[in-house]
């Protein structure tokens, strides 16, 4: 539950064991995305299970002030409930085309809403937290001016606030994009697709969409094709270098979509039950999830956790001797992989998490973060460019009080600390708003 006053901190009490079940809130990324494509689609569209945030409340607000209908129901009170959520879409056709939008630090509100309003040609402006305005997009606004975009930026050049004037964009020839910053921007681009205006003389075209360097966080632009396939519109790709979204492609409602549970938010609890013992079980993703942080199970058992999947569930357990650290390419789990670091204070051997250059761009600099806080507890740690390399101390220092950078994931993730046997604070706990409001509730749920 979110508290209406955020509280300074939280104390953890040492915990020496983890086990039960729990039910995941909904995927924010999944939850975000089909709010989205609801409202650009033709038809009414039923969601079931969305995700009740920070993140998904500034979708829906800003879905509200461009004349989106949305009606609620539910409140999510229960542990991982998600909202009900009715969308009346409107085609392409935003009923409102000229409005002011505050999206906070959510980036899969921000990203996405920047390339389909541009397609839409309104007059926006778009802000968020400060941290937001330090995170990039130039390499987005980049792509969508050579469609025909005219987007200003209202503070630091390539960075956030940004004004969108009226124009229409064509998709006269393939445009290319970064892949090596965030994923976020291919994603935007996907999903503005469908909106783009074809040259008068062409009688309709694909647009074409061209990524430069190595995309990184690949499972999430997995995500957005099939949602976009699910609602109607088929891309595709070459790779992961070209995407092609054929000429005359339209969304169209699906009638219901059911969001499932958050993969990254079931790091947290599998990783309690390979280090306190478990089992602990997830219920709302599994082998048929469409998220790529699933993944992390398998993580798990190359640690040594024993691990067992189903379509719906994971659940994992302690090894019989102790985990085992491993060296990782993260590309393909680079939320999920946060949690690595902390699961190797647990570890026999270093921990080196490699290709997580991502982190620095995101609700903070998480490899600073990361290495800072892991310090406070007696870890060995090494940080590079793109990487962390962790090894456990012999004891954890108990007490340490871990500052969480108005980060939800830093939050979630040193409460596994506490599983050590020693008490651990986390300042500005209520952090965790961003996505799993209850989280610490549904974490006392399991540990002991």
């Amino acid at each position: 539950m979110a508290h209406a006053v955020r509280r300074e901190y939280l104390d953890l009490p040492a915990l020496s064991r983890a086990a039960g079940t729990i039910r995941l809130p909904g995927s924010k990324s999944i939850s975000n995305r089909t709010l989205l494509l609801c409202a650009l689609s033709e038809g009414r569209t039923r969601v079931l299970d969305l995700l009740r945030s920070d993140d998904t409340a500034r979708m829906l607000d800003a879905l509200d002030a461009l004349g989106v209908g949305v009606v609620q129901s539910g409140d999510g009170s229960e542990q991982g409930g998600g909202l009900t959520a009715m969308v009346e879409g409107c085609g392409g056709n935003l009923p409102v085309r000229e409005a002011d939008l505050f999206l906070g630090n959510a980036g899969t509100a921000f990203r996405p809403l920047t390339a389909a309003l541009a397609a839409v040609g309104g007059h926006y402006r778009l802000s968020g937290v400060p941290r937001m305005h330090e995170r990039p997009i130039r390499d987005l606004v980049d792509s969508l001016r050579a469609l025909g975009a005219h987007i200003d930026y209202l503070g630091n050049e390539g960075y956030p606030p940004l004004e969108l004037h009226p124009a229409r964009l064509v998709a006269r020839r393939p445009i290319r994009v970064r892949g090596d910053v965030s994923s976020q921007f291919l994603t935007a681009l996907l999903l503005a697709a469908p909106l783009l205006g074809t040259p008068a003389d062409a009688g309709g075209a694909p647009l074409v969409i061209e990524v430069e360097g190595e995309l990184i966080s690949k499972p999430y632009v997995e995500i957005t094709l099939a949602l976009m396939a699910r609602f109607g519109v088929e891309v595709a790709r070459d790779g992961w270098l070209r995407f092609t979204v054929p000429a005359g492609a339209r969304y169209r409602s699906p009638g219901t979509v059911h969001v499932e549970g958050d993969a990254s938010a079931a790091s947290y609890f599998l990783a309690a039950g390979a280090i306190g013992g478990g089992p602990v079980r997830v219920n709302g993703v599994g082998r048929s999830s469409i998220q790529g942080d699933v993944a992390f199970a398998d993580t798990l058992r190359r640690m040594g956790a024993r691990v067992d999947v189903g379509d719906n569930w994971i659940e994992a357990a302690a090894p019989q001797g102790r985990l085992r650290g491993i060296d990782l390419d993260c590309n393909r789990i680079p939320d999920a992989a946060m949690t690595l670091g902390v699961l190797a204070l647990f570890a026999d051997g270093p921990t080196t998490l490699r290709n997580i250059a991502s982190w620095r761009v995101k609700e903070t600099d998480r490899i600073h973060a990361m290495a800072t806080e892991l310090g406070k507890l007696g870890a060995i740690v090494e940080a590079g460019a793109d990487y962390l390399r962790v090894e456990a101390p012999v004891a954890l220092r108990p007490g340490a009080a871990i500052d969480t950078y108005d980060d939800h994931r830093i939050a979630m993730c040193f409460s596994l600390a506490a599983l050590g046997g020693v008490p651990v604070r986390i300042n500005d706990p209520d952090c965790v708003a961003k996505t799993f409001p209850d989280y610490f509730d549904v974490f006392a749920s399991v540990t002991a």
